[in-house]
């Protein structure tokens, strides 16, 4: 194997979400204010925005209907300010996002 493809695996994150969650990398927090004031680590706000890197399957609701993953593989997403679970993968900060805390794609 060549070291090229050793490292397209090494890249690759290895975890699919489920019906109704999408995987998304969180953008950096800003570390200065518009002013130009530095802030420190404990002072910055976390983003609520950040970069789909998987999708989870459609999610069938009780009555039968099937809704549609409403994003794609690498769309910049707004979520909910407190939506989603933090995991971490191969040292990545990653958020398990419901489809339902998705609230925009940036474009």
């Amino acid at each position: 194997m060549t070291k090229a493809r050793k490292n397209k695996k090494v890249n690759k994150i290895s975890i699919k979400p489920l019906m109704g969650y999408v995987l998304v990398e969180p953008s950096e927090a800003e570390s200065t204010t518009a002013s130009g004031i530095i802030l420190p680590e404990s002072a910055q706000e976390k983003p609520a925005q950040g970069t789909v890197v998987a999708c989870g399957d459609d999610m069938v609701l009780e009555n039968g209907k099937v809704v549609k993953c409403p994003v794609k593989n690498g769309d910049k997403v707004v979520y909910k300010k407190w939506g989603g679970d933090e995991i971490k993968v191969e040292g990545k900060e990653l958020k398990l996002v419901k489809f339902d805390d998705l609230m925009a794609i940036l474009e």
